[in-house]
């Protein structure tokens, strides 16, 4: 399925799995801050930056790329 980026209510309501992957301008980041970001952008995947969905035999598969602007974003409601 082609990436749209667009968050979908109906196929989010058939997620069956979920994926992270990690832009490659972030560096690198410790496996801590990889954990918390990757449980905070998933809680709220109609913000995510970059944001796919694969059909699977089940349901969908979500697959965000945290981005930069995503991590700046989780960072600055973490601290604020």
């Amino acid at each position: 399925m082609a990436a749209d980026n667009n968050f979908d209510p109906r196929r989010e309501s058939l997620v069956m799995e979920m994926r992270t992957n990690w832009d490659p301008g972030l560096g690198n980041l410790s496996d801590t801050d990889k954990e918390w970001l990757s449980q905070a952008v998933h809680e709220q995947p109609a913000k995510a930056a970059k944001l796919d969905y694969e059909r699977s035999h089940t349901g969908f598969v979500r697959e965000i790329t945290v981005t930069v602007a995503d991590v700046e974003r989780l960072y600055r409601s973490r601290v604020g």
